[in-house]
């Protein structure tokens, strides 16, 4: 099962993270538009991730809620026919919620600096430092960690839960 090491934090001022994520990946960020479904699954979070002008995938993924820099670990798989999938999916296991956000990306070895605005949430940022075969998870939290200092956030900013659990806090009040 592949993994990463992941952290997401909020966001006070995107301009200038925007500045040191570019300096740091020497790119400019390159604009990902997406739609995540999530679906009702017993363990873990399954989602169709829809992109704007591209593939979409169906993905499931475990981690723990925490604010540290946490393990993921996914598996993901092209769709041909998500509108069709979407359906099929919805009816067997029910759908828990829509995401909509457009994403910045930028990467620094092989980690991906993620600078999110999440529709209904706000603007967020998000680490995924990619572990190979030899990796281990304390390197990955090492790397995080170091990009965090590098990109100014502090443990402060860091949130625990996945963007689709926040939305669904935010609209059940």
């Amino acid at each position: 099962m592949p993994k990463n090491v992941e952290i997401k934090a909020n966001v006070e001022d995107v301009k200038k993270l925007k500045v040191l994520a570019e300096e740091l990946s020497l790119m400019e960020g390159k604009l990902i538009v997406q739609e995540d479904t999530f679906f009702l699954v017993p363990n873990g979070r399954l989602k169709l991730r829809e992109i704007q002008d591209d593939k979409a995938q169906l993905i499931f993924y475990k981690r723990s809620d925490t604010t540290s820099a946490k393990l993921c670990e996914f598996h993901t798989t092209n769709v041909s026919d998500p509108k069709q999938l979407k359906c099929v999916l919805g009816a067997a296991l029910g759908v828990r919620g829509v995401l909509k956000k457009q994403r910045l990306l930028y990467m620094v070895d092989q980690t991906r600096i993620h600078i999110d605005q999440v529709e209904g949430l706000g603007e967020f940022m998000e680490l995924e430092v990619v572990l190979g075969e030899s990796d281990t998870v304390e390197g990955g939290v090492k790397i995080a960690q170091d990009l965090m200092d590098k990109l100014g956030i502090s443990k402060t900013d860091l949130i625990d839960v996945a963007y689709i659990d926040l939305l669904l806090a935010k609209t059940n009040t």
